[in-house]
């Protein structure tokens, strides 16, 4: 599977009250990957949303990625994003198989990215690229970034961090393979809303 286009991220704040009806609404737009993120400590209530999203990213042949949580992942057998907080990559692709799909956040750091490499994921994220309401105290990333990471390293470039609409397209022009997005595509009035958004967004890689 080629990881290009929409990686639409949840966000359990934001979503309280329509999570469902607007995950499916962005799935219907068209979603690359689907990250499910949540910081509780409710495991029960994680363990049975991770499953209902495995269950309709399969209707719609999206791929889930699970936040921070390698074990919930194996559980499901999905994919798994970690943090720099969550140690080396190595033991996560050990436990999920070389066919998972494993994320890191490198920030602004094209070192961090290297080693994410070497450690076996399959994407590297790069960001905050404007300013964003989930993590508004995150390092900078520029535009540079993304072509220095996708001449030295082989494999898809995430870019996360305050995208919308109106700022994503130079992203995608200098070379980014997935764009994450939570409030740029979840922060909408309806769901029919979060449909439109998530076909907007995918356009912008079409039109290249």
């Amino acid at each position: 599977m080629k990881l290009r286009g929409l990686y639409a991220i949840t966000d359990s704040q934001l979503l309280a009250g329509r999570f469902l009806p607007y995950v499916e609404a962005a799935l219907e737009g068209g979603v690359t990957l689907l990250q499910y993120r949540d910081k509780s400590d409710n495991q029960a209530q994680r363990l049975r949303e991770a499953e209902t999203l495995r269950d309709l990213c399969e209707r719609y042949k999206t791929r889930l990625i699970i936040n921070d949580d390698a074990e919930l992942a194996a559980r499901l057998g999905v994919g798994v994003h970690l943090g720099q907080t969550d140690g080396p990559l190595t033991p996560a692709r050990t436990l999920l198989g070389k066919d998972a799909i494993i994320g890191s956040t490198c920030h602004a750091q094209l070192e961090l990215a290297e080693q994410a490499s070497r450690e076996g994921a399959s994407y590297v994220a790069f960001g905050r690229f404007f300013n964003s309401l989930t993590k508004p105290g995150a390092p900078a990333a520029d535009l540079a970034l993304i072509e220095q990471a996708k001449a030295r390293i082989k494999l898809p470039v995430a870019v996360i961090g305050g995208i919308t609409l109106d700022n994503a397209a130079p992203l995608v022009e200098h070379g980014a393979d997935l764009l994450a997005v939570i409030h740029g595509l979840f922060g909408a009035d309806s769901a029919q809303e979060v449909t439109r958004r998530a076909r907007a967004f995918n356009a912008l890689f079409s039109s290249l």
